[in-house]
C-alpha cells in the first residue's frame, strides 16, 4: 500500500554512509532554526549508519586510514556537539598516526546520533533495500522491502559502488573456484577475511592488485594471523601463508605519504601557487584536452621546481615538463627499476633520507590541491574528452597523492626482506588455472597458488551495474553516462542529467558514480565537502524554501 504524505517537504537519501550523512548535515545545517524540520526517509540496511561498509566500527583493527590523523579534517558543522575527530578521539591518536578505519567509523555513528537527537530533520531510517525508482505524479516513488514508498518531492542516491558483473578475468575466476578446490575471496570485509585465512597456513596465496587494499590484505594475512613487526623486521606466528605475491598490471606499489608533520610541510604550497592552480583548473574544465594539460602543467611546474631546489636537486625546468607531459598520456612510464626498488625509493623519500622525485613532489603538491581541484571541477560540468584527460590525470597522481602511511610499505620491505612476500611476478603476470588453483608466471619464473584474494575496486562502471536501484535507472536511460569511460552526468548540485543534458527534478546523485560530472570523489573529505551544501541548497530552493533562509 502507497504511504499517503505530501511531497512539497518530504524527501528520501537512499544510502547512509558518510556521504549520506554529510548532505543530512547539509541540509540540516541550512534548515537550523526554521521550525519545523524537514520530512525525511533514509533507506539503508547496512547495520553502521552513518560509517557504511567502509568505515565499519566491527571491522578489522588492520584495515587503517590512508590519511595521517594530523590531516583528517572533518570537523562537522556548526551545530555538532561531536567537535572534530581529534576532540572525539580524546587525544588517542598521535599526530602523525594512521588511525585504524573502525574507530573513524564510531565517530561518524556518533555524528549521525547527533543529528538525530538535536532534531533538526524529522528522519525515519528504513533498513531496506531499494529495488526501483519511478517518476510519479508529483514526485518519486520508491519500492523497497515489498512496500511502495512515497511519492517524494526530492531522493538522493549515495549508494558508494554497487555490485557490478565481474570483469572477463574475474568471472572465469569465480567459475574455476566454483568447479575446484580454488579459493576465491574478496578482500573486504577484513574481519571475515582473517577467519577465512585460519585456514591458509603453509598455502600460496596471491593477491590481486597493489594499491592500498593491499596493504589491508598483507596485514590480514600477517598480523592478522598473530605474526608482529619489531624494528624493521617481521616475527611470524607460524600461521601465515607459505608464500604471498601481489600483482597489478604494472607491478608498482604506490609511494608512502611523508612521515611526519615537518617533512610534509616541505611540500606546502604558497598561497601564490595554490591561487595560479585553482585559477588554472578552473579555465582547464571549460578548455580543450590540450588547453588543460597546458594550463595545469604551467601551474604545477614552478611549485615543483621551487621545492625540490629546497630540497637539494635541481632539474632542470624541461625536465618537469617532460615528467609531466608523459603523466597525462602514459602515467607512472617516467619510474624505472623493478618493484623493489620503486618500494626502497619511497620508503627513502617519505623518511626523508633521499631527494624527492619529481613525481614525487608533484603528487605530494597535487595531494594539498584535491579541495582546489574539486572547487574548480565540480562547480563546472566539463565535456566529455577534458573531463576524461583531467581525470586519467589525477588518477595517475594517486600512486603518490593516496599513498599509504610510511609504516606500511616498511612492512611490506620487511616481508620482502624476510621471503614470506615474493614481488617478483608482480608486473602483469601470464596466469593459467590449475586443477587445484593458478600458476603465475613471467618467463622463466612461475609460482602455484591455490588462493587468490580479489582487492581490485571495479570502476564505476555503468554499464557494469547489477544492482538495483541503479541497475534500473541505468536500463530505462534515466540516469546516462556523461561519456564514454565517464559516469553518470550530473549537475554540479548532483541533479541527474539526461542524454539531452536536461535535468531530472528531484533525482539527485552525488559520490563515485558520478565520476566524469565531478572529481576526487574517493576520499572521506569529499563526503564533507560542498558538494553536499550543493545538493541541500538545491533542494530547498527546488523546494521553494530557499527564500525563507
Amino acid at each position: 500500500m502507497m504511504d499517503r504524505h505530501s511531497t512539497s517537504a518530504r524527501i528520501a537519501v537512499i544510502g547512509l554512509g558518510p556521504r549520506g550523512l554529510g548532505a543530512l548535515e547539509s541540509l540540516a545545517a541550512l534548515l537550523q532554526g526554521q521550525g519545523a524540520p524537514l520530512s525525511v526517509d533514509v533507506f539503508d540496511p547496512f547495520p553502521a549508519k552513518g560509517a557504511g561498509p567502509n568505515f565499519d566500527p566491527q571491522e578489522s583493527a588492520t584495515c587503517l586510514l590512508n590519511i595521517p590523523f594530523r590531516d583528517i579534517a572533518i570537523d562537522g558543522p556548526a551545530f555538532s556537539r561531536c567537535g572534530g575527530f581529534g576532540a572525539w578521539l580524546g587525544g588517542r591518536a598521535a599526530p602523525d598516526s594512521f588511525p585504524p578505519r573502525a574507530d573513524l567509523g564510531r565517530y561518524l555513528e556518533a555524528r549521525l546520533a547527533d543529528l538525530v537527537d538535536l532534531g533538526l530533520l524529522d528522519m525515519t531510517f528504513l533498513a531496506q533495500s531499494v529495488d526501483t525508482i519511478a517518476k510519479a505524479d508529483g514526485g518519486w516513488t520508491l519500492r523497497a522491502g515489498g512496500t511502495s514508498h512515497g511519492p517524494y518531492a526530492e531522493v538522493l542516491l549515495t549508494v558508494g559502488q554497487p555490485a557490478v558483473t565481474p570483469d572477463e578475468q574475474l568471472a572465469a575466476w569465480q567459475d574455476h573456484a566454483a568447479a575446484s578446490t580454488a579459493v576465491l575471496e574478496q578482500a573486504y570485509p577484513a574481519r571475515r577475511l582473517t577467519a577465512k585465512a585460519a585456514d591458509w597456513t603453509g598455502k600460496g596465496v596471491a593477491i590481486r592488485g597493489l594499491a592500498l587494499s593491499a596493504f589491508d590484505i598483507l596485514r590480514v594475512l600477517t598480523t592478522g594471523q598473530g605474526g608482529r613487526f619489531a624494528q624493521g623486521r617481521y616475527y611470524p606466528s607460524g600461521r601465515e601463508p607459505a608464500r604471498i605475491l601481489p600483482f597489478s598490471l604494472d607491478g608498482k606499489p604506490p609511494y608512502p605519504k611523508p612521515a611526519t608533520a615537518a617533512l610534509d610541510a616541505a611540500f606546502t604550497p604558497l598561497p601564490a601557487e595554490t591561487e595560479a592552480v585553482a585559477a588554472a583548473i578552473a579555465a582547464a574544465v571549460q578548455d580543450t584536452p590540450a588547453g588543460a594539460e597546458q594550463r595545469i602543467n604551467a601551474a604545477l611546474a614552478p611549485a615543483a621546481l621551487r621545492i625540490m631546489r629546497a630540497h637539494g636537486a635541481a632539474p632542470a625546468p624541461r625536465m618537469i615538463a617532460d615528467w609531466l607531459q608523459t603523466e597525462w598520456s602514459a602515467p607512472g612510464q617516467q619510474e624505472h627499476g623493478d618493484a623493489r626498488e620503486i618500494l626502497q625509493n619511497g620508503i627513502a623519500i617519505a623518511a626523508g633520507l633521499s631527494p624527492p622525485t619529481i613525481g614525487y613532489t608533484i603528487g605530494q603538491l597535487w595531494r594539498k590541491w584535491q579541495n582546489d581541484l574539486r572547487a574548480g571541477y565540480n562547480s563546472a560540468l566539463p565535456s566529455p574528452e577534458t573531463a576524461r584527460a583531467i581525470l586519467g590525470f589525477d588518477e595517475g597522481l594517486k600512486r603518490y597523492s593516496y599513498g599509504p602511511p610510511l609504516t606500511s610499505s616498511r612492512e611490506l620491505k620487511a616481508l620482502l626482506d624476510c621471503g614470506l612476500v615474493d614481488l617478483d611476478l608482480c608486473a602483469d603476470p601470464e596466469i593459467a588455472m590449475t586443477g587445484s588453483g593458478w600458476t603465475l608466471s613471467k618467463g622463466a619464473r612461475m609460482a602455484d597458488v591455490s588462493v587468490m584474494v580479489d582487492g581490485v575496486m571495479p570502476p564505476p562502471d555503468l554499464s557494469r551495474i547489477c544492482a538495483d536501484p541503479m541497475a534500473g535507472l541505468v536500463a530505462s536511460g534515466k540516469v546516462v553516462a556523461h561519456g564514454a569511460g565517464l559516469s553518470a552526468r550530473t549537475a554540479p548540485d548532483g541533479c541527474v542529467m539526461d542524454d539531452a543534458g536536461r535535468p531530472l527534478p528531484g533525482l539527485c546523485l552525488l559520490g563515485r558514480l558520478a565520476l566524469g560530472s565531478v572529481i576526487a570523489v574517493d576520499s572521506l573529505h569529499d563526503c564533507f565537502g560542498r558538494a553536499g551544501d550543493r545538493w541541500a541548497e538545491g533542494v530547498l530552493r527546488r523546494l521553494g524554501l530557499m527564500a525563507c533562509l
